[in-house]
C-alpha cells in the first residue's frame, strides 16, 4: 500500500496526528498534509492523493470551497470531511459539492478504519 498517498487537511496539529496515527494501523504511511483549504487543493493538485480528509473550518479557505475546487479539478476526488464545528448547512453544502462522508469530532479509531477500508476495498 505504499503508493496510496493519502492528504490530511486541518488546522491543528493534534488532530492530523490523531488521524495519521489511526490510519497507520489499517496499513498507510504516505501521507500529505496541509493546514488550510488554500493548501488542500495546491497538495491535491500536486499529489493527486487516493484519499482526502479535510476539516471544514479552517483559514484562508473553508472545507467546502476545497471540496468544490478539488471536485473542479478531479471529478473522482474521494474526499471525507472530519469535523467537530459546522453548521448542517455547512455540512449539507460539503456532501452537495461531492464530499463522500462525514465523520464527527470526536472520532473513534473504528469510525476513521471503516472509511479507510470501505476507499480501499478490493485493492
Amino acid at each position: 500500500m505504499e503508493d496510496v498517498k493519502i492528504l490530511i487537511c486541518d488546522d491543528s496539529i493534534l488532530a492530523r496526528k490523531q488521524l495519521k496515527d489511526i490510519i497507520k494501523t489499517c496499513g498507510f504511511d504516505n501521507f500529505i498534509e496541509g493546514v488550510n483549504g488554500e493548501q488542500a487543493v495546491a497538495l491535491y493538485k500536486e499529489h493527486k492523493p487516493q484519499l482526502v480528509f479535510l476539516d471544514i473550518v479552517m483559514p484562508l479557505m473553508d472545507g467546502v470551497q476545497a471540496v468544490h475546487e478539488i471536485r473542479q479539478f478531479d471529478p473522482e476526488a474521494y474526499i471525507i470531511i472530519v469535523s467537530s464545528v459546522g453548521t448542517q448547512s455547512q455540512l449539507k453544502a460539503a456532501i452537495m459539492e461531492g464530499a463522500h462522508d462525514f465523520i464527527q469530532k470526536p472520532y473513534s479509531s473504528e469510525a476513521i478504519s471503516k472509511v479507510v477500508s470501505k476507499r480501499f476495498e478490493g485493492r
